[in-house]
């Protein structure tokens, strides 16, 4: 077996990791100690290697240094939110697998560039570190064999949708051990019933943000949309001010109000501005544990598991 390229493979990764402000394959050539870029282009165009099997051991060593340092700072209790959300990244050509004009919301508008969809593993407390990814690749471009051998697609690759993505990358964290108090995500995710059904099949708790216009049955057994139900939260009653955690600018206060649905294990969270009174957000938690369980599934336990971020880079 040759060494080479694990050596380069060596010298990619502390590039990449470095304080090197920007990052293309000159900067990281000149970080690596390379002449020229041709080395590590080589290596990532050329070289035979398992990218989920790579993954794989990376996700173990991530959860298991963070779960290390949570138990060794005493948080060994805090919270392990996994954290879905996908990320842009702005892209000049065209041969890129997955490349084309789309929204990127890394630059606010529609670009040229790819799109991935991220599970960030965050220890309450202590860290947080991306665990999983896959890349969402457009169906034009695997209906297109000529483009989808140019971009070097694998021939038995089906196209996914975000969520769809966001539960493999799941199925693979929970097949690796990883284990999570509560699942979040945007709007995106929230939408979607299969990924929904997916948590609720293998009894996952999870909170996922929804749109004013979704649609639930409360507990009178009235369906209302989000925003209408947000609208009859009239004055203080019903509202609870907590911090949903420090910004740019310090604590970030909001009002918050809890909403039951006709599912006993469904609920309406619904964050309010303070300043406005605008509903802000609303998140639609899932509660499976029964009536005797000791996790804070309501008031400021609730609130910080709607509060965790996905992490991008």
């Amino acid at each position: 077996m040759r060494t080479e390229p694990w050596l380069q493979a060596g010298k990619y990764a502390a590039a990449v990791m470095s304080q090197v402000p920007k990052r293309n394959g000159w900067t990281i050539a000149a970080q690596a100690g390379d002449r020229a870029p041709d080395r590590t282009q080589r290596l990532l165009s050329r070289a035979v290697w398992d990218t989920f099997a790579a993954m794989e051991v990376v996700r173990r060593f991530a959860v298991a240094g963070l779960d290390e340092a949570a138990r060794t700072s005493g948080r060994r209790h805090g919270l392990a939110v996994g954290a879905i959300d996908e990320t842009g990244q702005v892209k000049q050509g065209k041969l890129t697998a997955g490349v084309k004009r789309q929204y990127l919301g890394c630059v606010g508008k529609v670009a040229n560039g790819i799109n991935t969809v991220h599970l960030a593993y965050v220890r309450e407390g202590t860290g947080h570190t991306l665990i999983g990814a896959r890349e969402r690749i457009p169906a034009e471009h695997l209906k297109d064999p000529v483009t989808s051998a140019v971009m070097g697609l694998p021939r038995d690759l089906a196209f996914r949708t975000k969520d769809q993505l966001a539960i493999d990358i799941l199925t693979e964290a929970f097949g690796d051990g990883v284990r999570l108090d509560f699942v979040c995500g945007d709007e995106v995710y929230g939408s979607c019933t299969e990924l929904r059904e997916y948590l609720e099949d293998r009894e996952q708790t999870y909170v996922l943000r929804i749109p004013s216009s979704f649609r639930l049955i409360l507990a009178g057994g009235v369906t209302l949309t989000c925003k209408q139900a947000a609208a009859q939260l009239t004055g203080r009653r019903g509202w609870e001010v907590r911090p949903a955690g420090t910004g740019s600018k310090g604590p970030r206060w909001y009002a918050w109000a809890w909403l039951s649905t006709a599912s006993a294990r469904h609920h309406l969270l619904i964050r309010r501005h303070l300043t406005t009174g605008a509903p802000v957000a609303g998140a639609f938690p899932d509660h499976i544990a029964g009536p005797g369980e000791a996790r804070d599934v309501r008031g400021e336990g609730l609130v910080r598991r709607s509060c965790h971020r996905p992490v991008t880079c």
